[in-house]
């Protein structure tokens, strides 16, 4: 290492170890009045708001409001193996499967009743009485 490298390298360590305004100072003090409410209690707060308000405008959204019409986009299905986008169904016991592996490795050697578990977690399943 040249003898010129070394005062360039050691300005170098001084601007990367100063202090950054982002981190947080350590004798900062955390604050002691901070309240923290249950969503029970946000809810009955936002209710005791719009009904305090009698010129309130129903268009303006509030926490209980907020609705959306339905999606004009198709419903995603997920593979019930994986969680992941589930492109392809087995026909045979209506698994849900993301690719060819999936397929190959886990659905086809699959003991009898187990897909019935996995078809039960998404609410699919067939209870025979």
């Amino acid at each position: 290492m040249s003898a010129q490298a070394s005062p360039q390298l050691h300005a170098l360590s001084e601007t990367t170890t100063k202090p950054h305004a982002f981190k947080q100072n350590p004798h900062r003090k955390p604050p002691t009045n901070r309240r923290y409410k249950p969503a029970r209690q946000l809810i009955a707060d936002e209710i005791r708001y719009i009904q305090s308000k009698p010129n309130l405008s129903m268009d303006k959204p509030t926490y209980l409001s907020v609705t959306a019409p339905p999606s004009l986009w198709p419903r995603k299905h997920y593979c019930d193996i994986t969680g992941l986008e589930g492109k392809y169904r087995n026909p045979s016991n209506q698994l849900r499967f993301h690719n060819v592996e999936i397929y190959q490795e886990v659905i086809k050697n699959i003991a009898p009743g187990v897909d019935q578990n996995y078809l039960e977690l998404r609410g699919a399943n067939v209870v025979l009485k």
